[in-house]
């Protein structure tokens, strides 16, 4: 039954769009997304376009952001794209100021960027200091550094949300993940304290937990397992991990999109568990 209405759900939100019903949430608005020529990212440029806004797409390669980018405004989508290098702090500073430069204000900023270090981040005592301090600098500094470059031109707009893609391993995780766990568990806390500090300027700071979703990326983890009885059971498993089905890459820039648009106007200093209920479930 679960799996039919998330199908009619999005037969109707497929419908809706066809015939031009969009309530365009984000009219007017200006919107910056790290990490976003693929995955979960893409999936937030689009529901935010499709909502009206203008979407600044921040990422290394400018070809695929071209690629990507001209896809969209193909389809009448109000989408540019922006240098960010996730290894070059000062490109967490100049993207915010390329996009105010261009159109002369911020909105919304979704902090998308992150690394778990894969095949690095081993127990805790076999931790690499070199590999620790590498991922906190992906993982936090860049939250940081682009949160507070756009907080300071929202507090002149009086308005503005951030939007911090987290991770269930911020609560809820397993061994092996000490760093990444740790970095967005600090990305949480921080996000809290952020509230606080900017809610006097009108400025939101909010976090989302995407539980397991079949992104690009963990799409490439299934096609690793061998066709037929390997991979099948590496998909049970997945299954079986929370109470709904796996999520969608839209779950989260469905979330997303609520706290970027004024729906969520009475929201701040939260953690929205997108997970199926995984971080409910008794393991």
């Amino acid at each position: 039954g679960l799996c039919c209405c998330r199908h009619y759900r999005s037969i109707v939100f497929a419908d809706n769009q066809k015939q031009g019903r969009s309530s365009m949430r984000l009219k007017d608005k200006v919107v910056l997304i790290t990490a976003s020529t693929r995955g979960i990212g893409l999936a937030c440029v689009k529901a935010c376009a499709k909502e009206g806004a203008a979407v600044y797409m921040a990422a290394r390669s400018m070809e695929r952001a071209k690629t990507v980018a001209d896809a969209l405004i193909a389809e009448g989508c109000d989408v540019k794209y922006v240098f960010n290098d996730a290894t070059r702090p000062e490109t967490f500073l100049s993207m915010v100021h390329d996009v105010v430069a261009a159109s002369g204000r911020i909105d919304v900023l979704v902090n998308n960027f992150g690394t778990s270090n894969p095949g690095k981040d081993l127990d805790f005592a076999h931790t690499d200091p070199t590999v620790f301090l590498e991922t906190v600098n992906l993982n936090l500094r860049s939250v940081f550094m682009a949160s507070q470059e756009a907080a300071k031109h929202m507090a002149v707009q009086q308005g503005g949300s951030i939007i911090n893609i987290s991770s269930i391993h911020a609560v809820q995780s397993m061994p092996g993940y000490s760093l990444y766990a740790g970095t967005k568990g600090a990305m949480n806390a921080s996000a809290r304290v952020m509230a606080l500090d900017y809610a006097p300027y009108g400025i939101r700071v909010n976090n989302i937990c995407p539980g397991l979703i079949m992104s690009d990326v963990m799409m490439d983890e299934v096609y690793a397992f061998a066709q037929g009885e390997e991979r099948d059971a590496f998909l049970k498993l997945l299954n079986g991990m929370q109470p709904l089905p796996p999520g969608k890459m839209d779950d989260i820039a469905n979330a997303a999109l609520f706290l970027a648009s004024d729906m969520s106007s009475y929201i701040t200093g939260q953690t929205i568990m997108v997970d199926g209920g995984a971080s409910i479930k008794a393991h």
